[in-house]
């Protein structure tokens, strides 16, 4: 199928945005607004909701998911002159527009919008620890006569839990309730009884009118592309009672030609003491929200609150900064690499356009992996994270799958027993403190299973991961997959025929016959972690035992997991072999090639470049490296979801991008700097961006998925935003293409760059320190024999030693031969 590709935004790098030209593009373009507890999904028309901390359990507006028209719900601002109407953000209104521009930025979004001589720009951000979004809009008369014009304002309250707000009608098309007081409409459903939060919006001027019952506001049968209160230029001052409470403001105005008015919007969350909850009978507590809404009450406060998110992410950007001879690459991690970490970090898999935000708590596996594109950043975070993590541990050193955000204990509904789980914690710890140093997180008291009668060091949390895959080996002595490994759609312990069974919570029989590749390659390499990190402690006897235990594995692997020119996926639960070139399908996958050579299996006797090679041979393709191949034709009850998609898809022979940088990595390990690269930008937003009708999704961040070789669209994109593949590209790029490794000791040099780089410069801040580093590629290298120096002074060996260098250092690497 041929695509005709069109732009419909840029970059603009000098303000850290992507500026968005069309309000129809392939499909929304989203930004996040928040970072600390509230947050809000925006799209490039306004778009989306927002929720305090947890999507399921406390959403604050409505969004319609999969609906027609697309992208329906958000925070729409109507305007209305006597011979038009249109929305401020582009949409939902179908006039169009003169102008139109969206511009994403971090942590928040703006549009600019013009039509008939009126211009408009709404800023709409979240308030760094703050409750609330606060939207800016301002309306000027670029005209040379005086208009009049109407301006309404329009969001949906959701009835806090989202998945009860959009099935049980029969209850919640009675419970709404709302109060109106002056320019602030409250949303008080459930507050009566159980609750003691509610929600609010408000403007910071007196209001000709309003509404908070939807049909009053949009009429009958009619939609938010034409609500009939603005069709008619007159709110109706209805009040909600059950059905479906919404907040409109009405505003009248009059502007002078050149006259700008400047109106400040603030959609509030509070929480209320149980003591406190009533102002008198029936009527909720306003202090709170009054004081929220005192914050942001004029045009000087909200400025000065976006300035100071602007800083503040300037400023965590700033921890690293690179400059190299290509600007897309520079794009890609100064900017919206580390920008998506973060957002990827606060969510998890939980809330985007592609996950409802209902189903999916924060991951384990994810949340783990999340840490090592953000430790750099906010490593107190990182912390906190892993700490939440370790307690939902459970004392045989498994864990839970996910947790939820608000209770912070494991989900019990998706339980447990996906095997490469627990070491990812081994892998997140060890990452943190090589950055920071600070060891005492080793000494936390963390309870298994959220049990405080069971608290143990977090170190013995660790320690229970790496035993729980010795304890757990299958008869090739290899990790046993239980339900799922990282491939969440390798189910080799379900068998399920029901399609009203899930894959990943259906377990038959007691997978004690089928193994992972992937987790003894994932053992091998975060063993070698922990021993490592035992090293450190001066725990040198668990150091040797649990290297006897790593070398068995990678006896087991040499033995039983190489196929002859790659290694082996999996055996399944009959014993027989996936990912082999025996197989008629499914003969070889990216994950044990990758894992395994990251694990440095096969790095001395050719295994690991052959199966390089192989990858190359059969998985590369322009649009990346696909998960397996060939392509599954039919469902196979042994191998479960893998086998459900059609061919090209997701885990069937997709290009599952979370993985493409194990192949990075790898490449660099072997030194081919070049080939490391290729496939780094072959998946990277700011290398694509004449392919944007193609991939359809948002051209600045990844995406979980796209469509592989054997799909009607090669190269189609799907799943953006929430996706490992942020923080592991981030890490691919910044630890092995640019070689910058914090270690113990302090910061290692270990680049694999491309030959054609002749100069890298890098400002990078570690444990407070700040290095200026020069990395000097004079003979068109990628990697080879470095010399390094601090200040002018000649380093043995390529570590920044930080008990030495801890202030602001001048640092330069230069690769002197092959």
């Amino acid at each position: 199928m041929s695509i005709k590709n069109k732009s419909y935004g840029h970059f603009d790098d000098a303000n850290y945005e992507y500026v968005i030209t069309s309000p129809f593009t392939p499909t929304p373009w989203i930004n996040y607004l928040g970072n600390d507890g509230f947050h809000g999904l925006i799209s490039n028309t306004a778009g989306g909701y927002c929720f305090y901390r947890d999507p399921k359990f406390r959403r604050l507006t409505r969004y319609r998911y999969n609906n027609v028209p697309v992208d329906t719900g958000g925070r729409y601002y109507y305007l209305k002159t006597d011979d038009d109407m249109w929305s401020a953000s582009g949409r939902p209104v179908e006039t169009e527009l003169d102008s139109f521009e969206c511009r994403h930025g971090m942590g928040y979004s703006r549009f600019l919008s013009r039509k008939g001589g009126i211009s408009s720009e709404l800023t709409c951000f979240v308030p760094l620890g703050e409750t609330a979004e606060v939207h800016k809009l301002t309306v000027t008369n670029e005209g040379t006569s005086s208009k009049e014009l109407s301006l309404f304002s329009y969001l949906e309250w959701c009835l806090w839990n989202a998945e009860d707000d959009g099935a049980n009608f029969q209850r919640n098309l009675s419970t709404g309730e709302v109060e109106v007081e002056g320019s602030t409409l409250f949303h008080k459903t459930e507050y009566r009884e159980r609750r003691n939060h509610y929600s609010f919006f408000h403007v910071n001027q007196s209001i000709t009118g309003y509404d908070t019952d939807r049909e009053s506001f949009l009429g009958p049968y009619r939609g938010v592309h034409k609500p009939l209160a603005v069709t008619n230029g007159q709110s109706t001052n209805s009040v909600a009672h059950g059905w479906s409470p919404i907040a409109s403001h009405h505003i009248n105005m009059k502007l002078a030609p050149g006259e700008t008015r400047e109106l400040m919007f603030v959609l509030g969350y509070v929480e209320v003491a149980p003591a406190e909850k009533w102002e008198s009978k029936g009527i909720i507590n306003k202090q709170p929200a009054q004081a929220l809404i005192a914050k942001f009450d004029t045009t000087e406060k909200v400025n000065s609150a976006l300035d100071e998110l602007h800083t503040y992410w300037h400023t965590l950007l700033n921890k690293c900064h690179v400059s190299t001879p290509d600007d897309r690459f520079n794009r890609a991690l100064n900017i919206w690499n580390q920008y998506q970490n973060m957002v990827t970090f606060n969510l998890s898999r939980s809330a985007s356009f592609y996950e409802s935000g209902i189903g999916r708590g924060m991951g384990f596996r994810d949340s783990n992996q999340d840490t090592i594109g953000f430790a750099h950043m906010v490593p107190e975070k990182v912390r906190e994270r892993i700490l939440d993590l370790s307690a939902t541990q459970k004392a045989d050193g498994s864990a839970y799958h996910q947790y939820q955000p608000l209770t912070k204990k494991g989900n019990s509904a998706i339980g447990g027993n996906f095997n490469d789980d627990p070491m990812w914690m081994v892998f997140s710890t060890c990452n943190y403190i090589k950055e920071t140093g600070d060891f005492s997180i080793l000494d936390e008291q963390v309870p298994f299973d959220n049990d405080d009668t069971t608290k143990a060091p977090h170190f013995e949390h660790l320690k229970r991961a790496f035993d729980h895959v010795i304890n757990n080996l299958g008869p090739h002595k290899l990790p046993l997959i239980g339900r799922a490994d990282w491939n969440d759609c390798l189910n080799l312990n379900c068998f399920s025929t029901d399609p009203n069974e899930s894959f990943q919570t259906t377990q038959r029989g007691k997978s004690d016959i089928a193994e992972s590749l992937m987790i003894a390659g994932q053992f091998v390499a975060y063993g070698q972690e922990f021993i490592a990190l035992c090293k450190q402690l001066n725990k040198d006897e668990l150091a040797a035992d649990c290297q006897l235990h790593v070398d068995a594995m990678i006896q087991a692997v040499n033995e039983h997991g190489w196929d002859g020119d790659w290694f082996l996926r999996a055996y399944n639960a009959l014993g027989d072999k996936v990912g082999s070139h025996e197989n008629e399908e499914g003969k070889i996958f990216i994950e044990s090639q990758g894992f395994c050579v990251m694990a440095g299996i096969g790095l001395d006797d050719g295994k690991a470049a052959k199966a390089l090679r192989s990858v190359e041979k059969h998985l590369a393709t322009e649009h990346g490296v696909m998960l397996q191949q060939p392509a599954y034709s039919e469902y196979d009850k042994y191998l479960g979801e893998i086998s459900s998609y059609p061919p090209g898809y997701k885990e069937n022979a997709g290009i599952f991008c979370h993985n493409n940088p194990w192949i990075v990595i790898a490449e660099a390990m072997l030194g081919n700097g070049d080939k490391s690269y290729d496939y780094f930008t072959r998946i990277t937003p700011s290398f694509l961006q004449d392919i944007q009708d193609l991939r359809k999704s948002e051209p600045y961040v990844y995406s979980q998925m796209v469509a592989g070789r054997d799909a009607a669209t090669p190269g189609q994109a799907k799943n953006s935003w929430l996706t490992g593949t942020a923080a592991w590209c981030y890490y691919a790029a910044s630890h092995y293409i640019l070689g910058i490794q914090p270690d113990y000791d302090g910061l290692s040099l270990s680049p694999c760059l491309p030959k054609s780089w002749p100069e890298v410069k890098i400002h990078r801040e570690y444990r407070g320190a700040q290095y200026d580093i020069t990395l000097s590629n004079p003979k068109g290298l990628s990697t080879g024999i470095y010399k390094l120096t601090v200040d002018g002074e000649v380093q043995i060996g390529n570590t920044i030693n930080f008990e030495r260098f801890n202030a602001s250092h001048k640092v330069e690497l230069t690769l002197e031969k092959a």
